[in-house]
């Protein structure tokens, strides 16, 4: 400006002299030459001056990238790393500027953590940017996740501090977001976990009673044959084998020992001798009750095992010494001869452990029948109190009906209120049919019967995943171990955590909506297909992740009929997949 203002000066004077051309332009170029070394520099300061106390300008966006490039919900939050630089000769030495990290949706915004950087002349804690090369800089934020962040955008809010002016600068818009796969409500479709009866149709038992001999004798002694343990013997003997609808009398056997003491040929017969007679004397009284049984015999010449456990039950002052004589010494004369070595205790052990096995050991082993599945359902319909708790609980195995399992449970927390479990699987039940509140309820009346059952917290646990309530759920679901379906409701709370190899570890083969959320969430996208494949009742959301899938492996046709399996089971899933940053590649095939 000021060299053309002198050069239409310096014209006038020239053309007022009507000089020729030639003598106009010599004097021009004299003129100009002066004026460059006149005014020049002070042109320069000028600039100088001006540029030294103007405005930062706005940054353009391709000083900042992200990491993820689009944003993503882990854990109900949306983190993100954000990568920036201030160009050379931006940041000026006075100067300050704070850095907000911002998501913008329609109606809403989120602030994240401000960060602060300062021009080289400033005294600050702010990280300060060179002038003359500029900067680069990482910021780390953090937002707490809402669903309308679905349709948002991560901007960078710029406020210029200089001396005791203020001002800001455009916003720059740095990433998309946000991707909320994480979000997606699956937990719901997951199965609770069941309470188990404990039923056995047929049931093993056996009734003993021993036939005790004096010491080297094996004749059976009235007093013994008379006994109430052997009285109690044969009636259930005799009662076994009257009732063949209940019971089922499998055999007898006839097990006779001698005491370690001694030597092996005298034991050896003591204990034979005892077989015969008690043998005999059994089959004499099957005879007699005209019981016919199978009966097995055999003898144990030296009952070493019978003493060591004696030995380990008593009181014995010194029993920790002859259980180490027995653990060094296989040889039976070696452990006789050491046990009598500890004369402190031997006879003790005379007079209290080896009297005890001078025996025969008669058993009678049987089975209990129970009521066959006709015969439970036939109660159940007629007189239900006549089934025990375990009977009822096993009748509702018995049916695919679920009004009539509804029935059975109902009818047990009747018959049977302190048991838990006809309480949690009828919330097992409510839960199957999406009635969380109901289903809640049944498990809470669960937890007053046994607040330690571990169906019981996994259910609890579960129930608080879908109200999002994480915390609840792990101190729930720390008490869960050993429930049918634990690890299921693990699983959901691993997505929750953002922990999400571990989701797929703890699902294992399970065919849910959550088990494929969290194959989709580690990347391993043919395993989620092949999962939502094989659910057998796929709901609007099974369809929904399949489309997900069919996003993140580029495949449109499966995006495309995903999408519309889905809208036709919810309508309200149309909305979403329109907004859903998964979906972004593929607007114009969902329209």
């Amino acid at each position: 400006v000021v060299l053309i203002h002198f050069f239409f000066l310096s014209l006038y004077p020239y053309i007022k002299e009507k000089l020729n051309w030639k003598t106009y332009f010599k004097r021009l170029i004299l003129k100009v030459t002066m004026i460059k070394k006149l005014y020049l520099p002070l042109v320069a300061l000028m600039v100088l001056a001006l540029s030294s106390c103007g405005k930062m300008g706005e940054l353009s966006s391709d000083y900042f990238t992200t990491n993820p490039e689009v944003l993503e919900a882990v854990a109900g939050k949306v983190p993100v790393t954000i990568n920036g630089k201030f160009p050379e000769k931006y940041m000026k030495k006075n100067a300050t500027v704070e850095v907000t990290p911002v998501i913008r949706w329609n109606g809403g915004e989120a602030k994240g953590q401000p960060a602060m950087f300062q021009g080289e002349k400033v005294e600050g804690n702010g990280q300060t940017i060179s002038y003359k090369v500029g900067g680069n800089y990482t910021m780390k934020a953090n937002f707490d996740y809402v669903p309308e962040m679905a349709n948002s955008e991560l901007y960078l809010d710029f406020k210029i501090t200089k001396g005791s002016k203020t001002y800001t600068i455009p916003s720059v818009k740095i990433a998309d977001g946000v991707i909320a796969t994480s979000e997606l409500p699956t937990a719901a479709s997951s199965n609770a976990s069941y309470a188990e009866d404990a039923y056995q149709r047929i049931i093993k038992q056996a009734q003993e009673a021993n036939i005790m001999f004096l010491i080297q004798q094996a004749n059976l002694r009235n007093s013994q044959l008379k006994s109430d343990e052997m009285k109690e013997f044969h009636k259930k003997v005799a009662e076994v084998n009257a009732d063949t609808k209940n019971f089922k009398l499998n055999n007898i056997e006839v097990s006779a020992y001698a005491s370690p003491d001694g030597g092996v040929k005298l034991n050896t017969g003591l204990a034979e001798n005892r077989e015969k007679n008690a043998e005999k004397y059994l089959n004499k009284q099957l005879k007699k009750a005209k019981i016919e049984a199978n009966v097995d015999a055999k003898y144990t010449a030296q009952d070493w095992e019978g003493f060591q456990e004696l030995v380990a039950k008593s009181n014995l002052q010194d029993k920790d010494l002859i259980l180490r004589v027995l653990s060094m010494y296989q040889d039976p004369e070696q452990r006789e001869n050491e046990i009598k070595n500890i004369s402190s205790v031997y006879k003790t052990l005379a007079d209290e452990i080896l009297p005890q096995l001078r025996r025969a050991r008669l058993t009678a082993n049987y089975d209990i029948i129970g009521r066959s599945d006709e015969e439970i359902n036939e109660a159940f319909d007629t007189d239900a109190k006549v089934l025990s708790v375990e009977e009822l609980l096993y009748a509702a195995t018995l049916t695919n009906d679920k009004a009539r399992q509804n029935a059975i449970f109902t009818k047990t927390t009747q018959l049977f209120p302190n048991d838990f479990r006809a309480y949690n699987n009828l919330g097992e039940m409510a839960f199957a049919a999406g009635d969380m509140a109901k289903a809640e309820s049944f498990f809470k009346q669960a937890a007053a019967k046994n607040a330690n059952a571990p169906e019981v917290n996994a259910n609890l646990g579960l129930v608080e995943l879908v109200k999002n309530n994480v915390a609840a759920a792990e101190t729930f679901l720390g008490k869960a171990t050993g429930a049918n379906a634990a690890n299921e409701a693990l699983g959901n709370l691993y997505i929750k955590q953002g922990q999400y190899q571990r989701a797929v570890n703890a699902f294992g083969d399970a065919k849910t909506n959550s088990a494929a959320q969290a194959q989709i969430l580690a990347k391993d996208y043919n395993k989620a297909k092949a999962t939502l494949q094989a659910i057998q009742d796929k709901d609007a959301m099974t369809d929904y992740l399949m489309a997900i899938v069919g996003a993140r492996t580029n495949n449109e046709s499966l995006v495309k009929s995903s999408i519309k399996s889905a809208i036709a089971k919810d309508a309200s899933l149309a909305t979403k997949a329109a907004n859903d940053r998964e979906f972004a590649k593929f607007a114009s095939a969902l329209k």
